[in-house]
């Protein structure tokens, strides 16, 4: 009697997904800046809004506040200024004022440099203790500008981690980041996150996915997708 194969673990999955998705992914705009600063307050401004409005707020940002001691003896009215036409300019003005206080008191100067030289998790404490950072903020400024290994799970990634079965239904953005970073090896991290981000912006979205057009049909588990998905060969 033929022994039934034993359904492949999540972990187990991960390179051909990574396989399939090569090539198919970009760097989101808070992703581009190599000071760990810079790629914070970048991801602060991201959140809640599109590459296309935080983008040009940091820009416009930077331009007026060359360096981050001149924004923190600013006015939170005129940090909010030139970040307005990235949606909640008020909320994040307000919160960058917050971080490069408690930097600049913590440190006695505005850089995060250390963390790079700190065990990683004393490094994400220290990046969660900041006023308005979260799991995936504090994994983004690890793993873009650090070169740390840290997974950031934004609501692309969860969406398209759970239809494809990675983490079950339930799972809570803060339980994802824990599933994640004990799942994948570091050097999965950047190009799964690209990946999936990407993958869930252009095909797997959230009211229509494209199914009959995803490189990851026949290993979705979905309903009715798995089974009537033509069967892909790898490569």
């Amino acid at each position: 009697m033929r022994q039934r194969r034993k359904p492949a673990s999540p972990a187990d999955r991960i390179p051909r997904i990574l396989r399939r998705l090569a090539g198919r992914r970009r760097r989101p705009v808070h992703a581009r800046r190599s000071d760990p600063l810079d790629s914070l307050i970048g991801t602060v401004l991201s959140q809640n809004t599109t590459d296309a409005n935080s983008g040009p707020a940091f820009a416009r940002l930077k331009e007026k506040f060359p360096d981050w001691e001149r924004a923190l003896d600013a006015r939170v009215s005129q940090i909010a200024a030139p970040i307005r036409s990235g949606g909640l300019a008020d909320i994040k003005a307000a919160r960058i004022k917050q971080i490069l206080r408690r930097i600049k008191r913590d440190r006695g100067r505005l850089e995060l440099d250390f963390l790079g030289k700190l065990p990683l998790e004393e490094a994400r404490n220290y990046l969660l203790s900041l006023p308005g950072v979260g799991p995936k903020t504090a994994a983004c400024v690890l793993l873009f500008s650090l070169a740390r290994p840290a997974f950031p799970v934004d609501t692309h990634v969860l969406r398209v981690s759970k239809r494809l079965g990675l983490i079950p239904p339930d799972t809570t953005t803060q339980r994802a980041h824990e599933l994640f970073d004990e799942m994948l090896k570091p050097s999965q991290m950047l190009p799964l996150h690209l990946g999936l981000i990407w993958h869930g912006r252009e095909v797997c979205s959230a009211r229509r996915p494209r199914c009959g057009e995803c490189a990851l049909s026949d290993l979705c588990p979905r309903v009715g997708v798995a089974q009537t998905a033509p069967q892909r060969r790898e490569r």
